[in-house]
């Protein structure tokens, strides 16, 4: 019971961690495009102009972003899911029922 509770907990977890980074997620993009546009202005001065390098700049940062709250959401949500299937199944093996570890 531990490795497949354990398991799909994970998988359930990681699918609440992807809904919740589809409805909150892309707000990294605002904030790595923030953060972007803060190091752009140090590096080359503001106001931005039509340049292409502070252009890229803004837009890796918003891609940074993005891909580290993905990262966040779904690893974070998928670690809960498999802690609680690993204390689900220390109370379920504790209250003497036999545990089947395949």
């Amino acid at each position: 019971m531990k490795r497949t509770l354990s398991k799909n907990l994970t998988y359930i977890g990681a699918g609440i961690g992807l809904t919740l980074f589809a409805l909150f997620g892309l707000y990294g993009s605002f904030l790595g495009g923030a953060v972007g546009l803060k190091i752009a202005g140090a590096l080359f001065g503001m106001p931005l102009g039509a340049a292409v390098l502070p252009r890229v700049m803004v837009g890796a940062f918003m891609v940074l972003g993005v891909v580290v709250s993905g990262f966040v959401f779904i690893t974070s949500a998928s670690m809960i899911g498999w802690l609680v299937g690993h204390a689900v199944d220390s109370v379920y093996s504790r209250a003497g029922a036999p545990a089947n570890t395949k």
